[in-house]
């Protein structure tokens, strides 16, 4: 299987731990965002989109990373992906929340604190930085409370969820996150940091 990807990308990262943690052989192929190389015509021809992560398995040919992270998980036998459709179901309610609602309120902070320095964009934009701090509160505060007596998001065990929702958390020192009052989001987030698979793929200096 090849996966075409940007490492400093969340959405590649919650891919390619998953395909570290299980074991799985994967030919890298780097796409090159900061040069353009999504937008090159081989690329697009593959996701029309020009996005990454893109999985291609033989004439199979994947993109969006939350698809991928589960067809991946179908490959072997592991607790990932589980067999029973109630837990099945719990693991794609949180994919689905992060897809949802938790990204679309860490993306924003980490461009506007982040991202935009990196580049040279300027300054953070202090009304954008507001609203997107008072939405992640409110977001903040159901994965929080969730987190109080677990381990993990669903069955109390490491899943596709967890890469899932710790992905947009990649930047959240550098993008200045609002986490200080959360203390069940930190602890579980530094079960998901001591992962072999999760240190592999944090992005380069």
């Amino acid at each position: 299987m090849k996966l075409y990807y940007f490492p400093p990308s969340p959405n590649t990262r919650k891919v390619h731990a998953v395909a570290i943690h299980l074991q799985l052989p994967i030919d890298l192929r780097l796409v090159d965002l900061q040069k353009g190389e999504q937008h090159h015509p081989e690329f697009v021809q593959l996701n029309p989109t020009g996005r990454t992560p893109v999985l291609q398995d033989g004439d199979f040919i994947l993109w969006e990373s939350t698809a991928i992270m589960q067809y991946l998980a179908s490959q072997v036998p592991n607790s990932l992906w589980s067999e029973d459709p109630k837990i099945r179901a719990d693991i794609m309610r949180w994919q689905s929340w992060q897809l949802a609602h938790w990204y679309s309120v860490c993306q924003p902070l980490q461009f506007e604190n982040f991202v935009k320095a990196l580049l040279q964009l300027g300054e953070p934009d202090p009304q954008v930085v507001q609203q997107a701090s008072d939405r992640f509160h409110k977001e903040a505060s159901v994965l929080n409370n969730h987190l109080a007596n677990r381990e993990y998001l669903v069955n109390n065990t490491l899943t596709l969820a967890d890469f899932s929702v710790a992905s947009d958390l990649t930047y959240a020192i550098p993008a200045r996150f609002p986490l200080e009052n959360y203390q069940h989001i930190q602890a579980w987030y530094g079960r998901i940091e001591q992962l072999p698979a999760w240190q592999q793929t944090a992005p380069r200096g």
